[in-house]
């Protein structure tokens, strides 16, 4: 049987006490008997001495340097010696028990095993949802952050005590208990719940592919049901994990390029996706402007080669600039310049006619030279810059790039996304792969719909826990439409300030649906509006008489006597009919 965290704190409280318990157990057993033993005064002829329950009383304060006095009588010489003794061999051992005491508490191996212990309570006795958040660098706090916005409660795990510490000052709006340990052990998983029942997922977020290839396939063994998010930036990592079943790859190099490639070749549905998931001054339907024409690389790494794989299948010319670049893995259409990206290379790749260059190099100090560079050479180039580090924000919002991309922050996005509403990127890819002008037309639709507020994202399941009027409804015969469940009552039959994005019906995802399309039992579907339009539907989820008025537009009576009179009068009419024929 494995060893649990109780077991392991008290093997090492045993460990440091043992000889300090042992120690004052002999003193104070010497000394107890020891005054029991003593003769004191004599009373009438007779020497009296102390019964072990008096001796035990003198000895618990004496040891302590209390003093009380000599109780219950005056004591004689021979006691008064002992006592003497007994005073310093119990400051002795108390000093010995402190100072081992000490030593435990500073133990660093006790306080780990003390602080597994209580993380694996918290955990143990958590009863709300919760994500397993292995890695807690740039891109695990920014998802934390995230998760916290949205009310989701995460376990994180991660080998650096720093991060743990600074886990500890952060002000979430939910509990969010840390532990310092290697997230790919199996013992650690457990205690971070992995066979909790209310654990949704567990996301993978080291920087070792090796570490998160291991904790995917542990969490894999240990809970089959459990969906798991692994981070991966080598092909052979991503091809094991994608061999894996419910293990979702996110490949932060190659979100990185497609954003670059959609700010570039499809400017609404990169504004609609930095709309959806909250980039600062970002304004719908005012995407980024983005000239056309050659591009110049500043660096040709794993994030390099993704960048200039989206763009060449897109055609646009690229020219690179790395010091180590394979000029034969580029191609032989693409101008490569094998140098840093200074004044010299940028002037050789061309920076005077090129419609724009993205610095995308793993070192913020590099991106951040080459802008300065950019700006002297030709202040007219659109510039699209890496920003490796969360600490460098200060800098690079002084460097007023055009277009600044945190790799941490948009993979801890795309993570969120998958999280919270996974039918959003589904809507955003299935977009990436039609015409524009169904961007375009979404765009609108949510104009119209939110305006100028920020976007509230939800999904509703069709379920009797979550709508328990709509699925009676159903059961009953009932059929109800998505343009009629979207009506406000209040303003019927005008509807709610919201638009659905899709239907998850059976496995299967309808894209942009129709206001006709009629709904089922069991679908999840995914809205946009305000925040105010989310407590309107939920009210028609759950009051029935809500939900027939939206559908039917009739306001049925709901009080006992209201009901039966109104029986009554259609009971009446129904019996006139008849005879108003015949007359």
């Amino acid at each position: 049987m494995p060893t649990s965290d109780l077991d392991r704190v008290t093997m090492i409280v045993l460990r440091y006490m043992r000889r300090p318990l042992f120690a004052l157990l002999f003193v104070y057993s010497v000394g107890i008997m020891g005054m029991a033993l003593m003769p004191g005064q004599v009373v009438d002829g007779e020497t009296t001495y102390m019964n072990l329950f008096h001796a035990f009383y003198f000895f618990t304060y004496t040891a302590t340097t209390t003093g009380f006095g000599e109780l219950p009588n005056g004591f004689s010489d021979e006691q008064r010696l002992w006592t003497i003794f007994c005073l310093y061999t119990g400051v002795i051992a108390w000093f010995y028990a402190i100072g081992s005491l000490i030593r435990l508490v500073q133990n660093p191996h006790f306080n780990q095993a003390m602080e597994g212990f209580r993380f694996a309570r918290k955990v143990k006795h958590n009863v709300e949802p919760f994500v397993i958040l292995c890695g807690f660098g740039d891109t695990g706090s920014l998802l934390a952050r995230g998760l916290s916005d949205h009310r989701m409660r995460a376990v994180i795990l991660d080998s650096d005590p720093e991060r743990i510490k600074a886990l500890g000052v952060r002000d979430y709006a939910v509990a969010m208990p840390g532990l310092c340990a290697d997230a790919s052990a199996p013992k650690h998983l457990l205690a971070a719940g992995v066979e909790h029942p209310a654990c949704r997922a567990l996301v993978a977020l080291t920087n070792d592919n090796d570490a998160n290839l291991k904790i995917a396939v542990m969490a894999r063994h240990l809970n089959p049901r459990l969906r798991v998010i692994c981070r991966a930036t080598s092909a052979r990592h991503e091809a094991n994990l994608r061999a894996l079943d419910n293990v979702s790859v996110v490949d932060p190099f190659e979100i990185f390029a497609q954003l670059v490639y959609w700010a570039i070749a499809r400017p609404a549905l990169h504004n609609l996706n930095a709309w959806f998931v909250g980039t600062r001054g970002v304004e719908l339907g005012v995407p980024v402007q983005v000239p056309r024409g050659n591009w110049i690389l500043c660096g040709y790494g794993r994030m390099g080669h993704w960048l200039h794989r989206y763009l060449e299948a897109h055609g646009v010319g690229v020219r690179i600039i790395d010091p180590e670049a394979d000029a034969k893995g580029a191609g032989d259409d693409t101008v490569m310049v094998q140098a840093y990206a200074d004044h010299s290379a940028l002037v050789t790749a061309g920076i005077d006619d090129a419609a724009g260059i993205v610095a995308a190099t793993n070192r913020d100090a590099d991106n951040l030279s080459t802008l300065l560079s950019v700006t002297e050479l030709n202040p007219e180039t659109f510039c699209i810059v890496r920003q490796n580090s969360h600490e460098n924000q200060v800098a690079f919002d002084a460097a007023r790039a055009d277009l600044v991309l945190q790799h941490s922050l948009t993979t801890a996005r795309r993570i969120l996304k998958l999280l919270i509403s996974p039918l959003v990127q589904e809507l955003i890819d299935w977009l990436a792969e039609r015409e524009p002008a169904l961007t375009k037309e979404l765009v609108a639709r949510l104009q119209v719909a939110v305006g100028a507020e920020p976007p509230h994202l939800w999904s509703l399941r069709l379920i009797t826990g979550e709508a328990p009027a709509v699925t009676d409804y159903l059961d009953h015969g009932g059929a109800i439409t998505l343009g009629a469940l979207c009506r406000d009552a209040r303003s019927f039959p005008e509807g709610l300030p919201c638009e659905a994005l899709a239907i998850r019906r059976a496995g299967h995802s309808i894209m942009l649906p129709d206001k006709d399309r009629p709904l089922e039992v069991g679908d999840e579907v995914l809205l946009c509006g305000v925040h105010s339009a989310e407590p309107m539907l939920q009210a028609t989820l759950h009051n029935p008489y809500t939900l027939r008025y939206v559908v039917t537009g009739v306001d049925e009576p709901r009080g006992v006597v209201f009901a039966w009179l109104e029986d009554r009068l259609r009971r009446r009419r129904s019996d006139r009919k008849p005879n108003g024929s015949t007359t």
